[in-house]
């Protein structure tokens, strides 16, 4: 038997799917119990592989000839793959961010555009007798036809939409954390975004091949022509392959290293992530300023913020009041964030330290992590923002300065 199946292109489209399966197993095998975000990962992966095995049926050497001798049959089934992972990549994100997240029924509205491809494929393609299918199949003038290119242009933009929804759900969330955590900088989340951006720019690569065929098809380029120059678009399907390849290898691994450690916030508080505050509450005290008043109290007598880790969860079970209580005296009383509370009695705690005889043999590092900061470069923006000096100018000239927070 002296013809090749596999050219190395074909290779590559073979590795992303196997790679994208053998790893979505493995979230499987491995899932902790409860834990919501694995199953859209590896449904995304999953989803994902079909897409490379997708392109191996329509575009690979002489795999395609195989499949459309022996089974015709599945030369578009890969198709539904695009209408699902960069949904279901979505949900990932989204379940990764939100502790509480769980699909609601409106929710399911998000397969339409899938139920969509699905009715196309039946009128336009599975109504018709096998042997005008096989034919178009053989002549490949279903997939230069107007509505597949159509719908392949509506899919193609369809990811990117969802891939940026997920990319503007990250930038969201570090605003979102600094309602809840007092210290945000533990925080790895660089892998998420490179994760999301990654496949941003592989699903962006789609859509402008996608346009090209459009703009092609409405200028009555002939695909299957040759020419000398070779086909600009295989460039592009080929560039994509390799993007996405590299992709899976070092960012979908990574993400398995980091994502278990990650600081999950409730998607209710997403709602307040600023500082305007949630509806009126009927309660008397969050209005009353003594109640604040008797927090700060607390506050300053138990010495709460010295804790690094301090949660809003936390300091309201200390303070025994409501969480979503603390979270809007804290947004209408004093006007700051939880983030920004906490590290303004930090910062009161450090001038205390510097101007402290005893503590004249520890160095300004020893004495910023004693309260609670774990980052050099949050203690002195906080410092210089609410004290107006350095923390070396303060210590080595001394003066009462009031608290811009103040």
């Amino acid at each position: 038997m002296d013809f090749v199946v596999f050219n190395f292109h074909d290779v590559i489209l073979l590795m992303t799917a196997m790679l994208c399966g053998f790893f979505a197993l493995l979230l499987i095998a491995t899932n902790p119990p409860n834990n919501i975000s694995n199953y859209f990962l590896a449904a995304f992966l999953i989803a994902h592989a079909f897409i490379p095995l997708h392109e191996l049926i329509l575009w690979g050497a002489d795999f395609k000839l195989q499949v459309r001798t022996h089974a015709p049959g599945i030369y578009f089934i890969g198709g539904f793959a695009y209408y699902l992972d960069a949904v279901l990549l979505y949900f990932y994100v989204k379940s990764l961010v939100f502790r509480d997240f769980h699909l609601r029924p409106k929710d399911y509205l998000h397969l339409l555009p899938l139920a969509l491809f699905g009715v196309f494929m039946l009128l336009a393609f599975y109504r018709f007798p096998a042997a005008t299918r096989l034919e178009w199949i053989n002549s490949e003038a279903f997939v230069y036809s107007f509505g597949y290119i159509g719908m392949d242009f509506f899919c193609k933009f369809l990811r990117v939409g969802y891939c940026v929804a997920g990319f503007l759900l990250i930038y969201k969330y570090k605003g979102i954390l600094k309602n809840t955590h007092s210290n945000i900088e533990k925080v790895d989340i660089l892998w998420l975004k490179i994760l999301v951006l990654g496949f941003l720019v592989v699903t962006a690569m789609e859509a402008f091949l996608a346009l090209s065929k459009a703009i092609g098809f409405a200028a009555g380029y002939d695909f299957q022509a040759p020419h000398p120059s070779g086909n600009v678009i295989e460039y592009i399907g080929l560039s994509g392959y390799y993007a996405l390849f590299v992709l899976v290898c070092t960012l979908v691994f990574t993400s398995m290293r980091y994502f278990s450690n990650f600081e999950a916030v409730r998607q209710k508080d997403s709602s307040n992530s600023g500082r305007e505050p949630a509806k009126k509450s009927a309660q008397e005290k969050l209005l009353n300023p003594e109640y604040a008043e008797k927090i700060d109290s607390i506050m300053r007598s138990q010495k709460t913020y010295l804790n690094p880790d301090l949660t809003l969860d936390m300091l309201a079970e200390n303070l025994s009041i409501p969480a979503k209580d603390l979270s809007m005296i804290i947004n209408r009383h004093f006007n700051l964030n939880f983030y920004e509370f906490i590290n303004g009695y930090r910062i009161e705690e450090v001038q205390k330290r510097l101007l402290d005889p005893a503590n004249k043999d520890k160095t300004i590092t020893d004495i910023y992590l004693e309260v609670g900061f774990n980052s050099k470069s949050v203690f002195n923006t906080f410092f210089k923002k609410l004290v107006g000096k350095t923390p070396s100018e303060y210590r080595q000239n001394p003066q009462k300065v009031a608290m811009a927070a103040k």
